[in-house]
């Protein structure tokens, strides 16, 4: 509070009333962050290379990839921006998808030697108990003076049913190790005499940010915005000492992040392959204003029923406190409304509130038409590429702060000498109302199924005996979103050596004639069939013309050799389909169905 509301100071820490409780309860920050964490990817750890999550096949296929992409650019020299191993020919940019290319990189030994899919169990574990630690660090060492309070924070920031339900597959909103480094970075760019330092540091966090996650980093930068204002409303008599070492500090912030981001960035709105907007609109996925008060579907008090009827997918719980963690952060903010910081920091969560609510008034599953500020903004650049219910992880972070901050004040009081019983009592009845709060929101382990084994032929690399070098491997079905999901995990497990056709990502909708962003490839007709099949479970008449289409598609594809796992759901339909296609029959070895197609014309 002191960083914040006094000269710009760290605040000074106390020992929790008994020397060496700091130590102490770094140990526990650490074990109990920890055991929290490997509990909840439990399950997957049980089986990375062949579990997924169930609650998001999709995202859990691309981030594979992006993970298998990492070790190509590091192992194999391969661009960082940009890769037609998935997509071929056309290819994907890949600064314009969250291709996590700081969590990637770092890893990329793990996953060269033991496979994506342990790489993809650790960050989310390391994402889960690295984020904790991280709200713990920086509140324990420079906003309170009491390590057990940043302890409760901690627990908020790293396990709140947003972190849990991100979980499920989206490694770039699980792993927010920077966001509280950010927070403070900001909060000391106020300091005189350290602009530039204070600028680079600044500087070189967000730039590392960008390569975890840009929608996170919007968020940063708008709760900073917001919160600034406020502050600095409620703090006139201060604007002339803080004005100039401020701006210097974002100006060199500024210009350090934009000469190491250039190039990346022009990548990404330039590039090959770029796409402006999002495939759907900003009322499609917003926060329903009743969803607060009740409980996400992995917390342990959750009911999937409910939840769903509140939420617009199981990677979206991003709400659901609970009524009883409702009321103690109207508690939290009363505790500590004496504070201008604290007063501007409850002023941010709240307008967070009201933006994440989307275009118009959501409440109980019923659209009200109230509008919202967001409905006036929505179409702006930048803000078009939000999902717009995300915005409430700003209203988490304030949680956090407000939960660090109260609890600092009440252990205050309680520690002050000569404490009356009553006050030491009423810091015994907040710990147990914030442990009965907290409690039910506790999450429970991600629920995980057993994935389609990978063919032999996959893992074994036996497939180069059928793809030549300029060919691709084109799975059967292709990877596309919602189905496909084996080609995608079979783009990844076989290190992307071979290119693959289409796939999961974002790209624009057309090439350079429509960049309207999208999650397919431009439609191809062979693609589109096998898509049916698996929709719906059923076989189609073969037409002259869709051979005729189907042997456009593998030229432009490039294709070697199309392969079917036979353990697919559908593989007597979509073997009986793809040899109609070709009028050749396919060979089954390695425990996939291999219709072999070098030789023809490309």
């Amino acid at each position: 509070m002191r960083v914040l509301d006094s000269a710009p100071e760290e605040a000074t820490p106390k020992p929790d009333g008994r020397p060496g409780s700091h130590r102490r309860w770094d140990v526990i920050a650490g074990v109990v962050y920890t055991a929290l964490a490997v509990l909840v990817t439990s399950r997957l750890w049980a089986g990375p290379n062949g579990r997924v999550l169930a609650a998001n096949e999709d995202d859990h296929g691309f981030f594979l990839f992006v993970l298998a992409h990492a070790e190509r650019a590091v192992f194999h020299g391969e661009a960082l921006f940009f890769t037609d191993r998935l997509n071929f020919p056309d290819g994907i940019n890949m600064m314009a998808n969250t291709s996590i290319l700081a969590l990637g990189v770092p890893v990329s030994p793990i996953t060269h030697w033991f496979g994506p899919g342990v790489s993809m169990a650790l960050l989310i574990t390391v994402g889960l108990a690295g984020t904790a630690a991280a709200w713990y660090w920086v509140l324990g060492r420079h906003f309170v003076g009491h390590r057990s309070a940043a302890f409760v924070a901690g627990l908020w920031g790293g396990f709140a049913p947003t972190m849990i339900s991100h979980a499920n597959g989206h490694i770039n909103f699980t792993v927010l190790i920077l966001v509280p480094f950010l927070f403070w970075r900001v909060a000391k760019i106020r300091e005189p005499g350290r602009p530039v330092r204070n600028g680079v540091l600044l500087g070189l966090l967000i730039t590392a940010q960008v390569f975890v996650n840009e929608e996170i980093l919007l968020f940063v930068a708008l709760a900073c915005a917001i919160f600034t204002v406020s502050w600095l409303l409620m703090h006139r008599d201060r604007i002339k000492t803080v004005w100039k070492p401020g701006l210097i500090s974002l100006a060199v912030a500024a210009g350090t992040s934009g000469v190491l981001l250039a190039y990346p960035l022009f990548q990404q709105f330039l590039g090959r392959q770029h796409y402006r907007g999002l495939p759907f609109t900003p009322d499609v996925y917003v926060t329903d204003l009743a969803s607060y008060v009740f409980y996400a579907r992995q917390s342990i008090a959750g009911h999937t029923g409910l939840a769903e009827s509140l939420s617009v997918s199981a990677t979206e719980d991003n709400s659901f406190f609970g009524l009883p963690l409702v009321v103690v952060l109207v508690v939290c903010a009363v505790l500590t409304w004496r504070s201008k910081a604290m007063r501007a920091v409850v002023i941010t969560g709240l307008v967070f509130v009201v933006i994440a609510s989307g275009p118009t008034l959501v409440v109980g599953g019923k659209d009200t038409e109230v509008p919202m500020p967001l409905f006036f903004v929505s179409h702006l650049p930048l803000i078009n590429l939000i999902t717009t219910t995300r915005f409430t992880m700003v209203v988490v972070w304030a949680c956090a702060f407000l939960l660090a901050f109260a609890t600092d004040r009440v252990i205050e009081n309680a520690h002050q000498e000569q404490a009356p019983a009553t006050v030491r009592r009423r810091a015994v009845l907040w710990w147990v109302t914030v442990a009965v709060a907290l409690l039910p929101v506790a999450p429970k382990p991600l629920i995980t199924v057993p994935a389609t084994p990978m063919p032999e032929l996959i893992t074994s690399g036996e497939w180069r005996e059928f793809v030549p070098d300029g060919r691709s491997l084109v799975p059967v079905p292709l990877p596309e979103v919602t189905v496909g999901r084996e080609g995608m995990r079979m783009a990844a497990f076989a290190a992307l050596d071979a290119p693959v056709p289409r796939g999961y990502f974002m790209g624009p909708t057309n090439g350079e004639i429509d960049t309207t962003g999208t999650w397919n490839a431009p439609a191809r007709r062979t693609s589109d069939i096998l898509f049916e099949i698996v929709r719906s479970g059923t076989a189609p008449v073969i037409t002259a013309a869709d051979r005729a289409a189907a042997r456009e598609d593998l030229k432009y594809w490039k294709a070697g050799a199309l392969v079917l796992g036979e353990r697919h759901a559908q593989a007597e339909i979509l073997r009986t389909t793809v040899t109609d296609l070709l009028g050749r029959e396919p060979v089954l070895v390695g425990g996939a169905w291999v219709w072999a197609v070098s030789d023809l014309p490309v």
